[in-house]
């Protein structure tokens, strides 16, 4: 963007020097000519008046031009210095990969939205309330990841509630070096273990989806995007009023008659921290959704590209409210970012919370409802559309596509594989002798060389093939093809030394690889509490005890 503008700017030398001589020396010669025909004088003046005219205005245009040009590139790098930005993960720890490219060579691009209630600012504390927690490490309250498809004609919104126990990552604070070790707790203390770069490690370990960037919010950051948009309309079944009662402490202070509103300032906020008068923690996150949905509906209706104002007014909101993860952390790169998701249509956008269940350990917690989140999350990895209004995108390639394409370095007699057993799960211990038994089949298949690993069960949710280079590709597909598992689980992987077949918990029986049938579009769990981005007609119902 500064070499455009410095581009610009030249071009703006040149446009300028294009004018100014020629106009100069027009007048000069003709002014010497003018002068020594005297007799000329009363009609030759206003003509020499005029062409003053043109080269002063001349010099003035490049001047403007010039200077515009110039206060273009000082405003650019005056919103590149709002911008706040931070490592895109704080630990190794990762089990994401990579959704394969689809035909086109598109890939999905995920990104995790953080609302942090950090009271580090006294506007923050203003805000949020709770001084007594000024300057404590930040929670993220919420977490919503947004996905992209690969061909950008679909996009979903995915929430998991803030109370929801998982597993946590080894995380490090960049800032202080300090480590956190493995836990398991609530996701919304992952903001305080090193920044927004462990809630994205959790995630990803928990969805095994790959998240390209983060970005967070505060209170005063909401605040700031409400003003800057100009409002977002929202709608109540009932009057709420979300206040302190005698059995319920807190609350956010929205307080709306029933119907439609168009919310500015502290009450969007307040919106989207109501909770009791909701009912719970789930239909705040159906309130968040409803609320983004309402917003990219009025950003998709505003003509903020050809209002200079409204477009100054968004920029210095948006780069003075988010923080970043370093990789996007320019102006350029937030806008291309923004333009990817205007071209969604919003009956293509989907909101969904993560299937849940009550914690068996704590009432007031939730944990995810297994069979159901994997199906999302599989839908997320293979790229498949939450809603049926445009099918699949096609990220990942046709079946009749999926065989090697590279060809062995040696024969299979020849190659040696290591067999890892990784079908533990956090209910299940791993099948005993699961490596042996695959490795028998292996041998029978002309792989002679293969071994079971004996160092020790591990625990991956999906079956892979990991290879160290680029020289054992061919050889760890044909591998894969032995076995009926698909190329997009083979992997190359510096963990590994040689060719390594991990076993997961998707493959505890048989021989051959177990066959799934791929998710349709729009074949989302029945508990994902789903909104349509178009939904114009929805409102939130109020739990009684905060009607008036």
């Amino acid at each position: 963007m500064a070499q455009s503008e410095v581009r610009g700017r030249a071009a703006a030398v040149e446009d300028a020097k294009s004018l100014t001589p020629r106009t100069a020396d027009a007048s000069a010669g003709r002014g010497r000519r003018g002068g020594r025909r005297r007799a000329g004088g009363p009609k030759s003046e206003p003509r020499r008046r005029r062409r003053r005219v043109i080269r002063w205005s001349a010099t003035v245009l490049a001047v403007v031009i010039l200077g515009t040009a110039g206060a273009g590139y000082l405003y650019y790098q005056h919103l590149n210095g709002n911008i706040k930005k931070g490592a895109r993960a704080n630990g190794d720890d990762s089990k994401a990969h990579r959704t394969e490219p689809n035909a086109a060579g598109q890939t999905p691009l995920n990104i995790l939205l953080i609302g942090s209630d950090s009271r580090n600012s006294a506007e923050n504390v203003k805000l949020g309330g709770s001084r007594d927690h000024a300057g404590d490490p930040p929670l993220a309250d919420v977490q919503m990841l947004i996905h992209l498809s690969a061909d950008r004609r679909s996009a979903a919104m995915v929430s998991i509630p803030r109370d929801t126990r998982v597993d946590i990552p080894e995380c490090k604070d960049p800032a202080t070096g300090k480590r956190y070790p493995p836990t398991n707790d609530i996701i919304n203390v992952t903001l305080a273990r090193g920044g927004a770069g462990c809630t994205l490690l959790t995630w990803e370990n928990l969805t095994g989806v790959y998240i390209d960037h983060w970005m967070t919010i505060d209170f005063a950051g909401v605040v700031r995007m409400a003003d800057a948009i100009g409002g977002v309309e929202v709608c109540v079944q009932q009057n709420v009023w979300d206040h302190p009662t005698r059995d319920v402490s807190g609350g956010s202070g929205l307080k709306l008659r029933a119907g439609t509103h168009k919310i500015y300032h502290e009450q969007a906020l307040q919106w989207l921290r109501t909770r009791h008068a909701w009912g719970d923690d789930l239909m705040r996150a159906r309130a968040q959704h409803m609320y983004l949905n309402s917003m990219m509906r009025t950003l998709k209706k505003q003509n903020v590209f050809t209002d200079t104002g409204r477009l100054t007014d968004l920029a210095e909101a948006a780069t003075k409210s988010l923080k970043v993860s370093e990789e996007i952390g320019t102006v350029k790169k937030l806008y291309d970012l923004g333009m990817q998701m205007k071209s969604v249509p919003a009956d293509r956008i989907t909101s969904v919370t993560m299937p849940n269940r009550q914690d068996p350990r704590n009432r007031d917690h939730v944990v995810p409802d297994k069979p159901n989140a994997d199906k999302m999350w599989q839908m997320l990895q293979d790229d498949v559309a939450f809603d049926k209004n445009g099918g699949k995108s096609g990220s990942k390639k046709d079946a009749k596509d999926d065989k090697p394409t590279r060809k062995p370095s040696v024969d299979p007699g020849r190659l040696g594989v290591l067999v890892s057993n990784a079908t533990r799960t956090a209910t299940q211990a791993a099948v005993r002798q699961r490596a042996s038994a695959i490795t028998r089949t292996l041998v029978g298949k002309g792989y002679a060389r293969a071994q079971a690993d004996t160092s020790g069960s591990l625990a991956e949710d999906r079956t892979a093939v990991r290879y160290p280079s680029a020289d054992l590709e061919g050889d760890a597909q044909a591998l894969a093809a032995s076995l009926g598992i698909p190329m997009s689980a083979v992997r190359k992987s510096t963990d590994v030394s040689g060719v390594t077949l991990v076993v997961g918990a998707d493959w505890r029986t048989g021989t051959s690889y177990p066959g799934k049938s791929e998710p349709k579009a729009g074949d989302l769990p029945g508990n994902t509490d789903t909104v349509n981005g178009s939904d114009t007609k929805s409102c939130m119902p109020v739990y009684s005890v905060y009607r008036w």
